[in-house]
């Protein structure tokens, strides 16, 4: 084949800048992670309308890793070595996310990670778009203490180090707060774990003690379906012993019976029934997009919202996709959320966020009984003692994501 005959190709591939997207659209995780390959989808065809981004249009190039860990990081390979992606928006659990950090440094990508995660974490190549422990996990724990006056605490999760993590800096903080650790109950179940009746029972035992009880749920992917069920077959009710979750929105919900659920609660950045006029634009957009009237949002999708934005902007500021320029560009860049506010890109690759509680709803959506201010992001939590004297800082002359304050170096991990 001739030069000349390459040439044609050559030419088209330069003529689109290529978007990765990272996302289970099977497995355990395909309830929660599809609808955010759809949500990409939806974000480059508005960009491509309004004329795409350097004067190019934006390619979506999508893969499967499925819910297999291991392949998260050979699927981030192929999207940067093969497919020579601008950046990359995709992995929901902190173990994907953490199997494809090694990638993204050895190949100087860009990754957005949309989820609420248990930070201990910054690295240069990430950019965090979900809550920290301080914007979801702690507020949380505010909330029941002061509003359902919680005394005894189960914090269940599913095995791995998100769900770990996160309950390591809440059983601190709440030994912190005069909790006793024989009222502290934590559990881990597997993915996709079914079979919940005996650890349903423990639970309901350890909340029959006369003081009132509260489940911190960490539980993933669609093994929350049984364990709601099971609560409700044992006749646990939300005024008997609430659950607040970190990891059920909109789009889990809509595959439940919510009749079990309703009054339970969740915390995030976002609901779909907050009303301002950015969110309606946005779920009218959406919806048009899908071709579904009824298809949800939810907090990880507002935080692809926001990525993405953050990313367009840092591009054209940049006037170049290449990582170096890019990474420096988008600090302290801004763009509206969902809600009606701002968020904002902190030099510890964390963002601004509004934490909010919702109570579960019959029709599958929340009523925000709590909504705080700002928050900015906290890549190293304060109440353990190992890490509060960590901070991260992205630009000079720090640039550590992990830089010991007291030591005055960087790499305290």
């Amino acid at each position: 084949m001739t030069a000349s005959a390459l040439a044609p190709v050559t030419a088209i591939a330069q003529e689109t800048i290529k978007v990765g997207i990272l996302h289970s659209l099977s497995g355990t995780m395909a309830i929660s992670e599809t609808t955010l390959k759809d949500t990409m989808l939806f974000l480059i065809d508005e960009q491509n309308k309004k004329g795409g981004l350097l004067g190019k249009q934006l390619e979506p190039v999508v893969v499967d890793p499925a819910s297999d860990w291991p392949l998260f990081a050979e699927k981030a390979r192929e999207l940067i070595s093969v497919n020579d992606v601008a950046a990359v928006f995709g992995c929901w659990t902190s173990v994907s996310r953490k199997s494809v950090l090694p990638v993204f440094k050895e190949l100087n990508s860009i990754l957005f990670y949309p989820v609420q995660y248990e930070g201990e974490e910054s690295e240069r190549n990430v950019f965090y778009t979900g809550a920290a422990p301080n914007q979801q996990a702690i507020p949380a724990v505010d909330y029941l203490m002061e509003n359902e006056e919680v005394e005894r605490w189960v914090l269940a999760g599913t095995d791995y180090v998100y769900p770990q993590t996160t309950n390591k800096i809440l059983e601190q903080y709440l030994k912190d707060h005069g909790v006793a650790e024989e009222d502290i109950m934590i559990n881990y179940t597997p993915f996709g774990h079914s079979d919940w009746q005996t650890i349903v029972s423990d639970i309901k035992a350890f909340g029959s003690e006369g003081k009132k009880t509260a489940v911190v749920s960490t539980i993933n992917g669609d093994a929350n379906v049984p364990f709601y069920k099971e609560l409700a077959n044992q006749g646990i009710s939300a005024e008997d012993i609430p659950v607040v979750a970190f990891s059920v929105g909109e789009e889990e919900l809509a595959g439940f019976d919510t009749e079990p659920l309703v009054g339970h609660l969740a915390a995030w950045n976002y609901f779909q029934s907050v009303d301002t006029p950015e969110n309606e634009e946005f779920i009218t957009a959406w919806r048009e997009f899908i071709g579904n009237p009824e298809r949800v949002t939810n907090d990880p999708m507002e935080a692809h919202v926001i990525g993405f934005n953050l990313w367009v902007q840092a591009v054209e500021k940049a006037g170049t996709t290449d990582t170096d320029a890019v990474l420096d560009a988008i600090i302290g860049l801004e763009t509206p959320n969902l809600t009606g506010g701002t968020a904002t890109m902190l030099p510890n690759h964390h963002i601004t966020k509004p934490v909010l509680i919702g109570e579960i709803q019959d029709d599958g959506q929340f009523e925000v009984v709590s909504e705080s201010d700002l928050v900015p992001g906290d890549a190293w939590s304060d109440f353990l003692p190992e890490s509060k004297m960590i901070e991260a800082d992205w630009t000079a002359p720090i640039n550590c994501g992990n830089y010991n304050t007291e030591t005055e170096t960087c790499g305290a991990e």
